[in-house]
């Protein structure tokens, strides 16, 4: 058994930047940044599944998303943060101090900071993994400008989907938004909004049966379901907008949950229900989902918990 002042469980944004400020804080902070075999939880989260990334601030020609995070892992060490490439395996928040196992390893902590992130609910495609950030993308605020002028698709038919697919219309000259059903199930708004613009264009009871293209995305197979005819799409870009999974299954009756899976902080903080448990970054936020909103509620998650663990002494 080891003891730390806190523990970090998760490594992308938000993990790593509560990292850097608890490290300044003198709390010596243990991360435990996941296994790179994991797809739910490999270390530096999701952003090592991208290429460019041109809208986080300080790098007006862009950076590479695991180059990203390498320099935020690189910055939290420099102030002492400890790093395990573990896999927590279960939690017991009952008392203090917290216990986190990895294995047959158990670690405790006076305080914990949650940071586990979700992931993109994806199509199951074995072309999936070579083109994610090669015209195949999960987030249309995130690369949407890359494809300026170009014929691309929207696969989904809820809220996000119909979002995404009217953002890209600001870049795209086409945008086809892939259903597998004969209507839409997002909101009233939206779907007027979508089908009242020119340049959305709807493949209804159509699925996506493969992606082509080795280095880059060239093009779509879809099936419709109704014919069980092929077409292949000429699209240059491909976004899966069929919702996000929260990494939470380790928290299930220990954390306070919404419906959706996503864990419940008190509004404007990172506390949870357990005084002495934190959570940021994507774990907790199904709203906004970006790099710099995570790293935002990171740096909060370690103030509250430097301020709690202060006055719990």
């Amino acid at each position: 058994m080891t003891h730390h002042h806190v523990i970090i469980i998760g490594s992308g944004p938000a993990g790593l930047t509560a990292a850097i400020y608890a490290a300044r804080a003198n709390l010596h902070p243990v991360v435990l940044e996941g296994e790179p075999s994991s797809t739910s939880d490999q270390p530096g989260g999701q952003l090592m599944l991208t290429t460019d990334v041109e809208n986080f601030p300080g790098f007006p020609d862009g950076i590479m998303g695991p180059e990203l995070m390498q320099k935020f892992r690189e910055q939290a060490m420099r102030f002492g943060a400890e790093f395990l490439t573990e896999k927590v395996t279960a939690v017991d928040f009952s008392e203090r101090p917290f216990k986190v196992n990895v294995r047959s390893t158990q670690y405790t902590a006076d305080a914990v900071i949650v940071s586990t992130g979700a992931q993109s609910l994806m199509l199951g495609l074995e072309a999936e993994s070579r083109l994610l950030g090669y015209g195949l993308s999960t987030c249309a605020t995130c690369d949407g400008f890359f494809f300026r002028g170009h014929e691309i698709a929207v696969v989904g038919g809820g809220d996000s989907a119909v979002e995404e697919a009217t953002f890209l219309t600001k870049f795209a000259d086409k945008v086809l938004l892939i259903h597998r059903r004969d209507s839409l199930r997002a909101s009233k708004i939206m779907q007027d909004r979508a089908l009242s613009n020119p340049k959305i264009e709807f493949l209804w009871n159509t699925v996506v049966e493969d992606l082509l293209g080795d280095t880059k995305l060239e093009g779509a197979v879809v099936r419709n379901l109704l014919t069980d005819e092929l077409t292949t799409l000429p699209v240059t870009g491909l976004f899966v907008a069929i919702g996000h999974r929260p990494n939470t299954d380790l928290f299930k009756g220990v954390l306070d949950m919404e419906d959706n899976g996503y864990l419940v902080t008190q509004p404007g903080t990172s506390y949870t229900n357990i005084p002495g448990v934190f959570a940021c970054g994507d774990v907790q936020d199904h709203i906004y989902r970006q790099a710099i909103t995570a790293a935002g509620s990171g740096c909060m998650a370690a103030i509250d918990c430097e301020r709690w663990l202060e006055s719990q002494r």
